[in-house]
């Protein structure tokens, strides 16, 4: 039947997604361990497995689906399959910057702090960002590090607040400072500039793919996973050197929005305090894997910005 070559191709999509997802948990619990050790995390292993179940069926039927299309791209587009793929990959990177914040909705309520809100939407004007609400995400439970995200693809930004941000120990102004750095990526267009990074590295990795791998055969989607994965570790540091400089541009920002470089210096101590994230790993570790400046680069930025007028001034 027509239709049994792109069901299989499904089905070895889903089994290389299971196999990969399998050879990494145990080191995803040794992580929870390291973190329930240090206080990190209160939440249990079993809490920490299947408490983000829906991402994993999610991620399960977007392998289902990129297996699939792996074969029907094949057989209906022969030589040129390559080019209908990237096409696809490109696609459903759109689509995800514009369908994340639906995804996130469920989890997501009110900021019930309205001065508070307030406040962030005045930032939000002053970066040239139009209508913004102000949410929180429920994060306690599975950590005790502070964090926020911003979303804006479409006619409103959603700012989004950790609840563990809310804690009464945290100053109002580092909440400010960290909700202007997540504005500061809304305003600069970084989701859009990262589809568009992805656009033009997917393409020769397509090409590759289309030269390397026998599309058309639901054999060879776990060939096609491998390549995958080899050409996303060679892009690596590539990726982590955008992802980092575009944080930067958005710690600059939220500087120049916030004028408090005192504020962004107790957030970044933070970071350490909470996460217990290195604030200053080796050079060779950091140039392949982080995708933030070093903590100690973040706040020699903060001391060195010029600020008249701001607060911690010299």
């Amino acid at each position: 039947p027509p239709l049994q070559p792109l069901a299989a191709g499904a089905l070895l999509g889903g089994v290389v997604f299971a196999t990969v997802w399998l050879a990494q948990l145990p080191l995803r619990l040794a992580g929870q361990w390291w973190r329930r050790r240090y206080d990190v995390s209160d939440l249990d292993y079993l809490g920490y497995v299947g408490g983000q179940w829906s991402t994993t069926l999610g991620e399960l039927a977007v392998a289902c689906l990129a297996g699939a299309a792996l074969v029907a791209a094949g057989r209906l587009l022969g030589p040129r399959a390559w080019l209908g793929l990237w096409i696809a990959f490109v696609a459903i990177a759109a689509v995800y910057v514009l369908v994340y914040p639906l995804l996130l909705s469920p989890r997501l309520e009110p900021l019930d702090d309205r001065a508070l809100a307030v406040e962030i939407q005045a930032l939000a004007r002053e970066a040239g960002l139009g209508e913004t609400t102000v949410e929180v995400r429920k994060a306690r439970e599975r950590t005790r590090a502070v964090n926020a995200e911003a979303i804006g693809a479409g006619p409103t930004t959603r700012v989004i607040l950790w609840d563990t941000l809310l804690e009464p120990d945290v100053g109002r102004d580092e909440i400010r400072f960290v909700a202007a750095h997540e504005l500061s990526h809304v305003a600069k267009r970084h989701p859009w500039k990262g589809v568009a990074w992805f656009a033009l590295l997917a393409l020769p990795g397509a090409w590759l793919l289309g030269r390397l791998i026998r599309l058309g055969e639901p054999a060879s989607v776990p060939a096609a996973a491998l390549l995958l994965v080899c050409l996303q570790l060679l892009t690596l540091p590539l990726v982590s050197a955008i992802s980092r400089r575009y944080e930067t541009e958005a710690d600059y920002e939220a500087l120049r929005l916030t004028r408090d470089r005192q504020a962004a210096e107790q957030l970044y101590r933070r970071f350490v305090r909470t996460s217990l994230a290195d604030p200053d790993p080796p050079r060779a570790l950091h140039l392949l894997l982080s995708t933030h400046p070093t903590l100690v680069e973040r706040i020699a930025t903060a001391r060195a910005a010029a600020l008249p007028g701001g607060r911690g001034s010299p």
